[in-house]
Formats: C-alpha cells, structure tokens, sequence
C-alpha cells in the first residue's frame, strides 16, 4: 500500500468576505471527494478570505495507482477557473522496512 499526503496553496481573486470563500471551497472540496475515496480538509489561512490551503490525503494499492490520483487530483484543480494553485507539496509515505 502507498500512502500520499498533499499540502494545496491556492489563491482565491473574487471572494470579498469569509463566506463568499466558503462558497468556493465548498464545491471545490466536494467535486475532488467525488474523484476517489480522499480525505480532504481545509488546513490554514482560516480567516482570509483570499488564500486558502486544503489538505489531502490519499491510499493507494501501488506506486503506479498513487501517482494516477495525483495526476486526476492536480488535472482538476487547475481545471477550476475559480481558483488559482499556488503550490502543491506532496509528502509520500515510506514503507518500514
């Protein structure tokens, strides 16, 4: 099994209060939960409207499946017109030995 966690930087140009960047976040998160089985939660920039960063975390059977889930993940992240991806840090999980 391989394991995945990515840390997701995004810059958010229209929102002018908290709740206007709720309302982006919102469908953002659930159309990637709708691309697998992932766990998603908004992880920083709480109180700004503009920034946000999402975190994800992703199990696969194999190296190959792994890096098929990051590649549909940052393919529809960039696909929203909405949001700007600052950066994506990805920290993958290493087997014991």
């Amino acid at each position: 099994m391989r394991v995945a966690a990515l840390r997701v930087e995004l810059h958010l140009p229209t929102p002018q209060s908290i709740k206007e960047k709720r309302a982006i976040l919102r469908p953002l998160i659930e159309g990637l939960r709708r691309l697998g089985s992932y766990s998603i939660a908004e992880v920083d920039h709480h109180d700004s409207w503009q920034r946000a960063t999402i975190g994800v975390a992703i199990a696969a059977p194999d190296g190959k499946s792994l890096a098929m889930h990051v590649t549909k993940l940052r393919r529809y992240l960039d696909a929203r017109l909405e949001i700007e991806v600052v950066d994506i840090f990805l920290s993958e999980l290493e087997e014991p030995e």
